[in-house]
């Protein structure tokens, strides 16, 4: 018989997925309506005429009404630069630091298991992408992560690229009901719910959460770390729901990774 834990982990997850479609079936949207607005555009240059057109994002609409899973970040169809060039050591471990509003985290990465998704946290925290954002989402209910590395700060924002999954199977193979357990302390990449569209967005772990095995884990936080991601959990979510942004307001105020 399925306990009344297990089912309640059951629906988070199918949320988890149904909110990660209707994500991508909004950026499908939004592509086809640039596609029709830049067609309309280029008539109207053709004919002597001068246009600029502003389009709005609709996934923050989306987001809002359905946030759920660790996600999201550019889907590969709409990545407009490449990927950073591979200029980190592929056999060293590296650490991230997160300086918080809520307290200090380290991250250990492992560069052999995840080499782009070490090089583009190392290429971005350079360039200080991550510096003065917040982390915008905290699920309190069947998943226990704040999710982190959007510069909008909506869900819907990412480096304009999207880097390969790796380590996917680092975690075990799947249960029947397709999931794997994410330890408290792991440190993942969100998408789209598609394979390879990761981008900036990550989430952090602060209690075992079962998820399907498709979020690459490439780092561990350290005790420090941990402690202060449950110390905002603890605070809960704006509104009092379980999924939304955190009472105890997270900003990532400087972010660096470096050779440990």
């Amino acid at each position: 018989m399925v306990s009344s834990d297990q089912r309640r982990r059951q629906l988070a997850r199918e949320k988890f997925e149904r909110q990660q479609q209707r994500r991508e079936e909004a950026r499908r949207r939004t592509r086809r309506l640039a596609v029709i607005i830049a067609s309309s555009v280029a008539v109207v240059a053709v004919i002597g005429a001068g246009a600029y057109v502003s389009l709005g994002d609709d996934d923050s609409k989306t987001d809002a009404a359905a946030d759920a899973s660790p996600s999201p970040s550019p889907s590969a169809s709409e990545s407009s630069v490449p990927e950073p060039a591979m200029k980190i050591d592929k056999k060293s471990k590296y650490a991230m630091s997160l300086k918080t509003s809520q307290g200090d985290i380290g991250i250990a990465m492992d560069a052999a298991k995840t080499p782009h998704t070490t090089n583009s946290f190392k290429a971005l925290a350079d360039k200080g992408y991550f510096d003065s954002t917040k982390c915008h989402r905290l699920t309190t209910q069947g998943i226990f992560v704040l999710q982190c590395g959007d510069p909008k700060g909506d869900g819907s924002g990412g480096p304009g690229y999207t880097i390969p999954d790796e380590n996917l199977t680092a975690l075990g193979k799947p249960g029947d009901d397709g999931s794997v357990t994410y330890p408290a302390g792991t440190v993942a990449m969100a998408n789209t719910g598609q394979p390879g569209t990761g981008g900036s967005q990550f989430f952090l772990v602060y209690k075992d959460t079962k998820l399907p095995p498709s979020y690459t884990p490439f780092g561990t936080m350290d005790g420090a770390g941990l402690k202060a991601v449950k110390k905002v959990a603890e605070a809960g979510v704006e509104g009092g729901a379980g999924d939304g942004a955190p009472k105890k307001a997270v900003t990532v105020e400087k972010a660096t990774v470096d050779k440990a």
